[in-house]
């Protein structure tokens, strides 16, 4: 099995190299308005978000910000077929400025803004994203009634466009897809406290300051959840190329547009090992199946491994590892052999 990845360095806005109903489903982290570090390149998007924010008028520059955006939410609309899901990754604000101290609720306004467009909204993800600080308090300390709660979560917003996808009936490449009922039952949890926040490791100071990448364990579980053998992933804020390396490891096609290249010299880092990380990926997965399948009397044998599987679904359950790739450009071209386990 081959898969293709392609990263486009141009503005999301306007994804002109993908056509309508190109993709299957989109995952990504935009940058958050009212986040100091994102300030730039909102201002860069919008002129008056800069002046809005030195003028103390924390409620225009939110709305500004959000409108700045709004092409590139009008463009998933476009590319993603019917029936695809949208997840969003975001974290709301909290910002001091000459409206007074408050949260930005990021996630409500692109609630708003996606229904807006057609989107029909799934019930949502929280994952927990612990302070590495010891102070969790903000505000007057040990005293009432001024501080305020830390904001130690992101929101995955689930978008869908349109109706459920359909499949033919017996449809192998979404049979092998399957999840385990016991990942089904973890990953389909409105709260992940498993999951940790990704450290900014990269060499490059003016790129540390323009990358908050999302840890790989959120767009692996969003691309297993929400797509199949064959489908295309989109991530259109690509940054570090977490999403596409989510693809590749569980085997999906994928596309990125990222406005800085010099993200690609990053990713080819990241891709200096990708056949042993998806070993080891897949790996954990048949191990945490094995230890929760021992001493239980599962009803079904799978069809490419030695356990037992709790539901008819999961017969035909395959993973696939990653046995190399090349790069042509900005593409690359992924081959995948079946992981034996």
């Amino acid at each position: 099995m081959e898969t293709e990845h392609r990263i486009h360095v141009g503005d999301a806005r306007e994804m002109a190299a993908l056509g309508d109903d190109a993709v299957e489903l989109v995952v990504t982290s935009p940058p958050y308005p009212m986040i100091e570090m994102w300030d730039g390149l909102f201002a860069e998007l919008d002129p008056d978000v800069e002046d809005l924010l030195a003028a103390g008028d924390g409620e225009a520059a939110f709305e500004a910000m959000h409108a700045a955006l709004d092409p590139v939410w009008d463009e998933l609309a476009r590319v993603l077929v019917d029936g695809g899901v949208a997840a969003i990754n975001v974290g709301d604000a909290t910002r001091s400025g000459g409206d007074g101290f408050q949260l930005y609720p990021n996630h409500a306004e692109l609630i708003t803004r996606f229904r807006d467009r057609g989107f029909d909204l799934l019930p949502d993800v929280l994952w927990r994203k612990p302070a590495n600080g010891l102070t969790k308090f903000m505000g007057s300390g040990m005293v009432p009634p001024n501080a305020y709660a830390t904001l130690e979560h992101e929101y995955v917003l689930l978008f869908r466009n349109g109706d459920s996808r359909s499949f033919e009936a017996g449809a192998d490449r979404r049979y092998e897809a399957a999840y385990f009922w016991e990942e089904r039952n973890d990953w389909f949890s409105d709260l992940w406290t498993d999951v940790q926040g990704e450290g900014q490791r990269l060499d490059h100071d003016d790129l540390r300051a323009r990358s908050a990448a999302f840890p790989f364990e959120v767009p692996y579980r969003l691309v297993n959840m929400y797509s199949v053998y064959g489908d295309t992933v989109l991530d259109p804020f690509w940054g570090t190329g977490t999403t596409t390396l989510a693809a590749m490891v569980a085997g999906r096609n994928s596309a990125g547009y990222e406005l800085s290249r010099e993200f690609r010299e990053v990713f080819d880092d990241r891709l200096a090992d990708v056949e042993r990380f998806a070993d080891e990926k897949n790996r954990e997965r048949l191990d945490a199946h094995r230890e929760f399948a021992t001493g239980q009397d599962l009803a079904y044998d799978a069809e490419n491994y030695d356990f037992g599987v709790k539901t008819k679904q999961e017969r035909q359950l395959q993973l696939y590892t990653v046995e190399g790739y090349e790069r042509d450009g900005d593409r690359y071209v992924v081959s995948h052999e079946a992981f034996e386990g």
